[in-house]
């Protein structure tokens, strides 16, 4: 039997997240609207940060350049899945989908590591705060940031290289609304336990560092915190980092149940949700996460809206 390699052919169609033709219109209004909200709100972030000389710290370094890895997250999948929406081929290229899978990847592993650097500013500050500008200092959080990049990319780089090996015969509809990993990974019908074993591997050494830097971070923060006599004190110090937790908490829990299962426990229905949990929702939600119960980014977007308005 003749097998018809369909990745140099014809490339992909990308089933999206509904087949039902009634659905897209409504799910096309939907995610335009919740893109637009990311894009916006995290743009007001960078804005109101680099606006407001009080918020040249390196906690809001980091949050800055986290809303910029968010825009460009969510703009790596979101077009094109909208494209798609309102579209009845669905295609995608070969050499389209890697694209898309490396820059996905690299996105996505930033966004931990600048998790982590922020748990690692948390830390720093609530433990150490007489040396803080010592150690936090503007060197050694740019050093922290091109760190992050670098270890990402390079992440990328090895798992889409490990991807276009592979050859794809029987199907190439991925049932899913971009080129992940594990979708794709189900059409090939090379073996790919090697490959599988390498990316559960290396994708738990990359992804479980930053995981395992927060951790840590926050259960040193936590001892230093319930050593703090006053009530007030305690609250003060645990209230500094409730946003961030809260991202973590968001983000974490559904990139670890998307990645770190076998191939044979992959669900098209339940992954795709939890997919759009982390690459839609959290990054819409992270600019309202960090405004609204911080007093310091309040002051920074009424400053903004009144240089708008002046």
């Amino acid at each position: 039997m003749e097998t018809k390699n369909y990745s140099s052919d014809s490339g992909f169609i990308l089933l999206g997240l509904s087949s039902n033709p009634q659905l897209q219109k409504p799910l096309f209004a939907i995610f335009l609207i919740m893109y637009l909200v990311t894009v916006l709100g995290n743009v007001l972030i960078i804005l109101a940060i680099h606006s407001d000389p009080r918020l040249h710290t390196p906690m809001y370094f980091f949050l800055s350049n986290l809303s910029f890895m968010d825009i460009c997250f969510t703009t790596v999948t979101v077009p094109k899945m909208l494209v798609n929406l309102l579209s009845e081929t669905k295609a995608i290229s070969f050499v389209g989908c890697l694209v898309q899978m490396y820059f996905f990847m690299a996105f996505a592993t930033t966004d931990s590591y600048l998790l982590a650097s922020m748990a690692i500013d948390r830390l720093v500050a609530i433990c150490h705060p007489f040396h803080y500008n010592r150690v936090m200092n503007p060197r050694r959080c740019l050093l922290m940031l091109l760190g992050s990049c670098t270890i990402s990319h390079l992440h990328s780089l090895l798992r889409v290289l490990l991807m276009s090996c592979l050859s794809f015969c029987a199907s190439h509809v991925i049932k899913h609304f971009f080129c992940d990993t594990q979708p794709v990974l189900k059409l090939s019908c090379s073996d790919t336990s090697s490959s599988q074993i390498v990316v559960m591997t290396e994708t738990l050494a990359v992804i479980a560092t930053p995981f395992l830097c927060i951790l840590f971070s926050y259960l040193r923060i936590i001892v230093t915190v319930l050593r703090i006599p006053s009530a007030a004190g305690k609250w003060k110090a645990f209230s500094t980092c409730s946003s961030h937790l809260t991202v973590v908490a968001l983000f974490y829990g559904s990139v670890i149940y998307v990645y770190f299962r076998p191939l044979s426990m992959y669900s098209v229905v339940k992954d795709r949700v939890a997919t759009v949990m982390y690459t839609v929702v959290t990054p819409m939600l992270n600019p309202f996460i960090y405004s609204l119960r911080n007093k310091d980014m309040k002051r920074g977007l009424r400053k903004l809206r009144d240089r708008i308005h002046s």
